[in-house]
């Protein structure tokens, strides 16, 4: 006959758990979590830290540290990282909960002013209703938050944005590579909607991860905003810019000239493709976008040169125009050949920075009509936040070596080895 248990092994565990300090029930769990965050980690690389394995996938590489807010206190989360691929572990943390929390603060303002929301409805997928503007603000919990309560919550959440588009530049520099645009956005003012626009620029810092700089919202898309905006950048330590890739917007341009000087400028590629085609017989457009495309298909520089000599030579009689308005613009439509090869898809045009343009627009979309310019930079900086943990979490932009080479800024010719300069602001500045 089996004896029975003097003591009860459960009741006493939980009888010392429910006795013990917050500390140690903080340090307890914070352990056990880290502890198995890196058994997790360990199956995605592909066999057990510190272990040589025929298995593995990939190199740990240090740690990220999350806070987690739990009933015991807020838990220093030690996330794995990972020389190749990512690691993050969905089951305990959620990315973008900055910018969800700022869109519910931006919908609850409009809320509580009477603003319509009407329009906001399908994105939540309310649009079978029939009153969709209750339905999204009961979806996300607003029709119960009092003036002062979204005010708490608004505070709390411009004090993180503001922090994040005032910070130091410097560490994380130098920023070799930078990409600039801007959005327009709708918001009341006066009594009207009037159109806002959101400056925003990005750039690959010194370990090869992408960042978001900085955004500003400006009355409208100037010299004198641009110029205000770049300023702000280099006065936060932006520095050892080499190149800057927009649309050729002529405020922005002459902001880069006079911001950063020494700088080369590389006119998005499609952008400019729009541009040509406007001075392009409908008729030649899919011969002039073909041969246009053939310059970037070429595998070095000197190849490319030749390629648009020969562009303008099938161009100069047939379409002289055209001719004349490549001829305009080649200086600053190759710069991106100063750099190395691996790297041009990532430097001849904005379409990296357009990717991070449609996401913002995912989140402002659902607000349509912004209540003050304060809520455009709350939302789209929480936007610009959480993209910028993202990044600095994933895997690199740009390689290290190719970064550094980068930053010799040199381009071999087959006679001599050149340093580029930042190109003559000449080219006609036509509206992207």
């Amino acid at each position: 006959m089996t004896a029975p248990h003097i003591v009860d092994p459960h009741g006493l565990l939980s009888h010392a758990l429910g006795e013990a300090s917050p500390d140690l029930m903080r340090d307890l769990l914070q352990n056990t979590i880290n502890m198995l965050l890196s058994a997790d980690a360990d199956l995605v690389a592909g066999a057990e830290y510190g272990r040589p394995s025929e298995t593995r996938t990939a190199q740990r590489n240090g740690y990220r540290h999350r806070e987690l807010d739990t009933r015991v206190g807020t838990l220093d989360v030690a996330v794995p990282k990972l020389r190749t691929g990512t690691y993050f572990p969905h089951w305990l943390l959620e990315r973008r909960k900055r910018a969800e929390a700022a869109l519910i603060t931006v919908v609850a303002d409009c809320y509580l002013a009477g603003v319509s929301t009407r329009r906001m409805a399908p994105r939540m997928h309310a649009s079978r209703t029939s009153h969709p503007g209750p339905q999204l603000v009961k979806t996300l919990g607003i029709d119960g938050l009092s003036r002062s309560q979204v005010s708490r919550m608004a505070s709390e959440l411009d004090e993180q944005v503001k922090t994040f588009r005032h910070r130091p530049l410097g560490e994380a520099g130098p920023f070799t590579f930078v990409a600039a645009d801007a959005l327009t956005m709708k918001v009341r003012e006066g009594g009207r909607v009037i159109n806002a626009v959101v400056l925003v620029a990005t750039g690959v810092n010194n370990d090869g991860h992408r960042e978001c700089l900085g955004m500003q919202v400006a009355t409208s898309e100037t010299e004198a905003a641009w110029n205000t905006f770049f300023a702000d950048l280099v006065a936060r330590g932006l520095t050892g810019v080499r190149l800057v890739t927009s649309d050729a917007h002529r405020g922005l341009v002459e902001a880069i000239a006079a911001n950063l000087p020494g700088t080369a400028w590389q006119r998005c590629r499609t952008h400019y493709a729009a541009n040509l085609l406007a001075v392009t017989p409908k008729t030649m457009w899919p011969a002039v976008k073909a041969m246009l495309h053939s310059v970037y298909d070429q595998p070095d520089a000197q190849a490319v040169d030749a390629q648009f000599d020969r562009l303008l030579g099938q161009t100069s009689e047939r379409l002289p125009e055209v001719a004349d308005h490549l001829a305009a613009a080649r200086e600053v439509l190759l710069a991106f050949t100063a750099f190395p090869k691996e790297i041009w898809r990532q430097i001849w045009s904005n379409n990296p920075q357009e990717r991070l343009n449609r996401e913002i627009r995912r989140r402002t979309d659902a607000v349509s009509i912004f209540p003050t310019r304060g809520a455009i930079t709350r939302l789209v900086g929480a936007v610009l936040a959480e993209q910028t943990d993202e990044w600095l979490e994933g895997r690199r932009y740009l390689g290290l070596d190719v970064l550094r080479r980068s930053q010799l800024h040199l381009v071999a010719t087959p006679t001599d080895t050149k340093e580029v300069t930042t190109p003559g602001h000449t080219t006609p500045a036509l509206t992207a």
